[in-house]
């Protein structure tokens, strides 16, 4: 497991807008949500409300392979099997009024309630697994742009622990980052997450004497 300082996720995000804004709205939403590659490339319009700020996380896309017949795309419930709804930030929120826009500009039907807000240009789900190959390769031209040392590499699954592990590390609860990931508990977010603060035991225990000194 792997993740992102602040100015490296907004170094790769920045030049992926500049270079391919459509697809750069995939891993922005990713990365400021901490939503899983599936859950994200099954949302859909009717799942995102923008004047509330806010996205309902119902579903996952995943490729099935069934032996003799190839492999599809298939639709199913998140991995725990419960919804949840992740709240966004008003730049996360102008940006995917902008992007919307773009779309609808493109075809009405990328707009419409039931379309993929992540979709092809075609309507279709975008392939998980050239999904995220998409991602490295994208993460290597930036790599050659801005220098090697200023990025490095992570796997797109990095962007959901960078998600969680920039919020608790700028002291966020573990519960409210637990409900982000949609975790089936805020223990699950502690064990995957120990390592964010090695010195938030000893912290703790200071702030506590502190109260009693003060």
């Amino acid at each position: 497991m792997h993740a992102w300082t602040a100015p490296e996720l907004a170094r790769f995000l920045r030049w992926a807008e500049e270079h391919d804004s459509d697809i750069a709205m995939a891993w922005r939403l990713l990365a400021y949500t901490g939503m899983r590659r599936g859950e994200g490339l099954s949302l859909r319009w009717r799942d995102v409300d923008l004047d509330a700020g806010r996205v309902a996380v119902r579903r996952s896309v995943g490729v099935v392979k069934d032996k003799g017949k190839g492999e599809q795309l298939v639709e199913g419930a998140t991995k725990t099997g419960q919804s949840r709804v992740v709240d966004l930030d008003a730049g996360t929120v102008a940006a995917l009024r902008a992007y919307r826009a773009v779309r609808g500009s493109v075809a009405l039907d990328l707009v419409r309630d039931i379309a993929l807000v992540l979709g092809t240009l075609d309507g279709n789900h975008r392939h998980p697994e050239r999904f995220s190959r998409l991602f490295v390769e994208r993460e290597l031209q930036v790599r050659r742009a801005v220098g090697e040392e200023l990025l490095p590499i992570i796997r797109l699954h990095d962007l959901r622990h960078t998600h969680a592990t920039l919020l608790l590390a700028a002291g966020e609860p573990v519960k409210v980052v637990s409900e982000r990931l949609g975790h089936a508990s805020a223990t699950i977010t502690l064990t995957v997450y120990q390592h964010v603060h090695p010195g938030m035991g000893r912290e703790a225990a200071a702030r506590f004497a502190a109260l009693l000194d003060g």
